[in-house]
């Protein structure tokens, strides 16, 4: 990833966008312009720690400095188009990314914590099968200043720049696409979540969750101590092929070996892995699907978090009963598995886990694929119902 950004090659043609640059890139632009490398620190408290997008508003700058900014460089979020709020508190956004491509950000508040789930691609290249996201196919990797401006967003939304109280407490890259194969901008945008320059919050508090691009986690491992996530949702290869597709390229094994390593890599010796774990009515949350886990994830550094299915118009499963999702539970309690039920919230304006969508011009045609194939099954029912 490079540290350094020349205006000069891109000042004619569009001003640089500063807004998710780290602190090293920052330094490296601000010395490409001749100054020192200390404004970086200047402009990164005016960006993140007060929300200022206006160079001329920079008072501790000179007004050439100022001038210089305005010439070649810009501090441009992307565009809120929409705010829907939940009866429960939730709070969804559709973010404009250009090019008719929307995405979509969600703030969880419980108590004095608010997660934001944040999206680090429009639309996602991996189809899991019981995700909103992978049925609208796949455009683009946002950039790093969509990414962070997420979370500039966010808190501009509830006017909390210089507020006492933090807005967002907590950020879980857990939105629309896989991080990991966005890795660079998804690595510059989490490094300003947890600088102290930037949004200073500790790094238990940024997570990032992959459904497993195992070479990625190996490189993860060297660069970045964000809290890790992986998409699990099944406790053998057969079934989890059919969940989450990407299995058949890197298995269960191989997934949980590069976590570890993963972990293993980190500093803090208490580390753990969460396990994410959809349970999907009579197709993964039967009881020796929870027997076969804890004896999957015996020996793992983790803590668990069932899911239970969201419901969405492109998926034909069905959210599991409220005894199957407590047996589950059980099951791995007694198994001496920290384990919690993820309880849904926002699910009366599609933020819920799962039912991200947004809007995306798809590149890759997945979108019509599954409406064609949903089209036509629907038509086989009405001609079997005729029929009889």
């Amino acid at each position: 990833m490079s540290e350094s950004v020349s205006p000069t090659s891109t000042a004619a043609a569009q001003p640089v966008n500063l807004l998710g640059m780290t602190r090293a890139q920052l330094a490296g632009f601000m010395v490409s312009l001749g100054e020192k490398p200390f404004r970086a620190q200047q402009l990164l408290k005016w960006m993140h720690h007060r929300g200022v997008d206006d160079f001329e508003q920079m008072t501790d700058m000179g007004k050439a400095l100022r001038a210089k900014l305005k010439e070649v460089a810009e501090i441009r979020p992307p565009e809120i188009l929409r705010q829907l709020d939940s009866k429960d508190g939730t709070r969804k956004w559709a973010i404009g990314v250009g090019g008719g491509n929307v995405v979509e950000t969600v703030l969880i508040p419980d108590g004095d914590r608010a997660t934001l789930c944040v999206s680090s691609q429009v639309g996602c290249s991996l189809d899991c099968s019981f995700c909103s996201t992978g049925k609208q196919g796949f455009q683009r990797d946002l950039t790093a200043a969509e990414i962070i401006g997420q979370v500039w967003q966010a808190i501009k939304s509830y006017d909390g720049f210089g507020a006492k109280k933090r807005i967002v407490t907590n950020v879980v890259m857990m939105g629309m696409g896989e991080p990991l194969l966005n890795f660079d901008n998804v690595v510059a945008a989490t490094d300003l979540m947890m600088d102290d320059f930037g949004y200073g919050l500790s790094k238990r508090r940024v997570t990032l969750s992959t459904s497993g691009v195992v070479p990625k986690l190996y490189e993860l491992a060297k660069v970045s101590q964000v809290s890790l996530a992986v998409s699990l949702h099944a406790p053998n290869d057969a079934l989890r092929n059919e969940l989450v597709p990407i299995n058949k390229r890197y298995p269960i094994a191989e997934l949980l070996e590069a976590c570890r390593h993963y972990i293993d890599c980190q500093p803090d010796i208490h580390r753990v892995v969460t396990v994410e774990y959809t349970l999907i009515s009579g197709v993964n949350d039967q009881p020796e699907h929870a027997h076969e886990l804890a004896a999957l994830l015996k020996d793992f550094p983790c803590k668990i978090n069932l899911i239970p299915f969201n419901p969405f118009s492109l998926s034909d499963y069905s959210r599991p009963s409220k005894n199957a999702t407590r047996r589950f539970w059980e099951i791995l309690t007694k198994a001496d598995f920290v384990t919690t039920v993820r309880t849904t919230r926002g699910d009366d304006i599609d933020a819920a886990c799962g039912q991200l969508a947004g809007e995306v011009v798809d590149r890759t045609r997945r979108n019509a694929r599954h409406l064609q194939r949903r089209e036509t099954s629907e038509a086989q029912i009405i001609n079997v119902v005729n029929e009889k």
